[in-house]
């Protein structure tokens, strides 16, 4: 099969699988180009109400294909940036579910997702630092706005891997699994994030990633929803709510 991205969608969730398995799932330059359309398609879908990021098989992302690297450096990284803004802005909540490598683009990709879940053995790092390149700024404030700045220098400045434990106590990621259980815990992680309010994510994910002048457009989002209404009667009745609300 050729290197491609691939997508599935399940009660409400929608999964892209990153699938170049002869190259531990390296995204090829054709395979940046496919993710932004891809992505504005689930998210105009109303059927799709989170997402989850993955690799084929036993590695999340290797990186970028270095043999694109060759012709073209400018372009591939300007194709990476531009997936990797796409999914920072997806609407609707994104989860990169980790295993192996997860390593240069991999890592670009795992960071714009608004959650990480890992497999322990995990192994994580950004590369630019072996390859000459200059990691692009919006990359590094993302990076940084996750593990803070000494983190971010030592994995830039270095290129070094750092495992699971560490990529979790510095906030790379949210949950370290152990093996055999990242599928579990991630099939019902995305049951809870469906099950809740779509008017609450948008709305905190907007603000969390740095959108501040948007308190007035929420606040009337909110009154005409019905979903506070609702999800107060839920409570009281002591029953799932029902969210109508919908981007």
């Amino acid at each position: 099969m050729e290197p491609q991205l691939l997508d599935t969608l399940a009660d409400g969730v929608a999964t892209v699988v990153v699938h170049h398995p002869a190259k531990r799932n390296a995204m090829t330059a054709g395979m940046w180009r496919a993710l932004p359309p891809l992505l504005d398609r689930l998210a105009a879908d109303p059927a799709v109400r989170a997402l989850v990021l993955t690799g084929e098989g036993g590695t999340f992302c290797a990186g970028a294909d270095i043999s694109t690297l060759r012709e073209s450096p400018d372009d591939a990284q300007q194709l990476a940036v531009l997936a990797e803004e796409t999914l920072a802005a997806f609407p609707k909540p994104t989860l990169a579910a980790i295993r192996g490598h997860c390593v240069g683009g991999g890592a670009q990709l795992a960071a714009a997702c608004d959650l990480r879940f890992a497999e322990a053995g995990s192994l994580f790092g950004i590369t630019p630092a072996k390859l000459g390149l200059v990691y692009p700024s919006s990359s590094t404030r993302r990076l940084v706005s996750l593990v803070g700045p000494g983190t971010a220098k030592y994995l830039l400045f270095s290129g070094e891997l750092i495992d699971a434990d560490r990529a979790l106590r510095t906030g790379l990621v949210d949950e370290v699994l152990p093996a055999g259980e990242l599928d579990g815990r991630v099939a019902g992680f995305t049951r809870v994030l469906v099950s809740r309010s779509r008017l609450t994510q948008a709305a905190a994910k907007e603000f969390a990633n740095g959108r501040t002048d948007r308190d007035a457009h929420w606040a009337e989002q909110a009154r005409g929803s019905g979903d506070t209404t609702e999800g107060v009667a839920a409570f009281l009745d002591r029953r799932p709510p029902r969210f109508a609300w919908s981007i």
